[in-house]
């Protein structure tokens, strides 16, 4: 009967912890899937990926950014970047859309919060509206001049 007990408590143990891991769930997707290009801490990659730790970029984005974001991580982007004074040419990122809504919603609060310190996050609803509406190229890199200037 003890040994059940010990296998049934160290089957929960993940469990238990879950609220503590929660919080780093953002952390450890953009680890596992953003940071091959964008680099632990979101630094960039000069030359391949632009920083996503960019002020300039967030402050002009303002009350836009979780959705820039999520419309970036949704349908990736293509193109010239310029970021933090530096051009990236042929910026090919892929989509995102195999992260679940839970997954991108942790990785857009790592970014945004984490990475950026903004008081901002991408909501349930406006991922799975985005998720079911994408925004294309054109409007994301409309809106990402728009914010910058």
């Amino acid at each position: 009967m003890k040994l059940a007990a010990g296998w049934t408590l160290l089957a929960l143990a993940p469990l238990l912890a879950a609220p503590i891991a929660a919080a780093e769930v953002g952390e450890q997707l953009f680890v596992d899937s953003c940071s091959g290009c964008h680099q632990l801490g979101g630094v960039g990659q000069p030359g391949l990926a632009p920083p996503l730790v960019d002020p300039a970029l967030w402050a002009g984005l303002g009350e836009k950014a979780p959705e820039y974001l999520v419309g970036v991580i949704f349908g990736g982007l293509t193109g010239k970047i310029s970021a933090m004074g530096q051009d990236y040419l042929g910026v090919a990122m892929p989509p995102q859309d195999w992260m679940s809504d839970a997954e991108i919603e942790a990785v857009a609060r790592y970014v945004l919060h984490d990475l950026n310190g903004q008081d901002m996050a991408a909501t349930p609803e406006m991922i799975a509206a985005m998720r079911a509406d994408r925004p294309s190229h054109q409007s994301l890199r409309a809106t990402r001049k728009e914010a910058l200037q």
